[in-house]
């Protein structure tokens, strides 16, 4: 790859859209429906010619967001034209803008502006999977899910999927070690009961039990991300030891006695009952600090 094109590729989509037509300047001139031949002008192109994008990665469209934009499409016209490939003499398929593109329709358009580039399947594949990282409402998970497609169906090394896509090595490796958490936690940090803060501190522990232990404390606490780190950090140094052999099996009722103090104390909480009722209640404590707040909240 030359430098020029490893430069180009670093400053993501645009510069990608740029390099498919071979280096040439972006024209601010309109052209007519019959004049698609020239790749480095705008063209007005049928709605009916378009086909979307198969290797689009974004499937869910905000129909509310849509309508918005679509309204301001009617008012003020499309501002930003779209970037499309040409199949045939009356085919396109979208690269990028699928977005404007469903609001251009609900916004009774006939016709769009759109720049015709030159584009194979992995072209295709990469730039619908870059513009789909830039946008700004994406959540952890789905940069993580973008970024792992890239490398797998690009053939890309992490250094290069950051160049690609503006990001150093180390941000590229931290969203895709997300993907490594248990599916609770990704469904989580997909719905925003935890930050991407959160995420990073449950990486460090390693170990799947302990990740979702701490996860449920996270959620039931609310625990800052400070203070799960302090906790991630105390499972690190102190790993909490694996049974020889499975615990008997608890009735319904202990198993709820145990996961309300478990709430209660943000620890793990093991209650034993023998035959005649009498029995323990065991409460584990990490660290010191640990231990001082175990005992604040029995008021001690």
């Amino acid at each position: 790859m030359s430098a020029e094109k490893r430069n180009a590729l670093g400053r993501g989509l645009s510069a990608l859209l740029n390099d498919s037509d071979n280096g040439q300047p972006i024209k601010n001139t309109i052209s007519s429906v019959h004049e698609v031949n020239n790749p480095g002008s705008v063209n007005e192109i049928k709605l009916a010619e378009i086909e979307v994008n198969p290797f689009q990665p974004r499937t869910d469209f905000d129909l509310q967001a849509l309508t918005e934009l679509a309204d301001s499409i009617k008012l003020q016209g499309l501002i930003q034209p779209i970037t499309v490939r040409r199949m045939n003499a009356h085919s396109y398929q979208l690269i990028a803008g699928e977005r404007r593109f469903r609001a251009a329709k609900l916004a009774g358009l006939t016709q769009i502006p759109a720049y015709v580039r030159t584009a194979n399947d992995q072209q295709m594949l990469e730039m619908a999977l870059i513009e789909n990282i830039q946008r700004e409402n994406l959540n952890a998970i789905e940069v993580a899910l973008s970024f792992q497609r890239m490398i797998e169906e690009c053939s890309l090394k992490q250094e290069e999927l950051g160049e690609r896509v503006s990001k150093n090595r180390s941000t590229v490796t931290n969203y895709l070690r997300l993907l490594r958490l248990p599916p609770g936690i990704q469904g989580s940090i997909r719905d925003g009961q935890i930050s991407m803060g959160h995420a990073k501190a449950l990486i460090t522990i390693g170990d799947p039990t302990q990740q979702i232990y701490l996860h449920q404390h996270i959620i039931k606490q609310g625990l800052s991300v400070r203070r799960t780190e302090e906790l991630a950090r105390d499972m690190q140094s102190a790993p909490l030891k694996k049974e020889g052999k499975q615990p008997e099996p608890v009735s319904f009722q202990v198993q709820k006695i145990q996961d309300d103090l478990a709430s209660k104390f943000s620890s793990r909480v093991k209650l034993k009952i023998g035959g005649q009722g009498k029995g323990t209640i065991e409460i584990p404590f990490l660290s010191e600090s640990d231990l001082t707040r175990i005992l604040e909240i029995m008021d001690w």
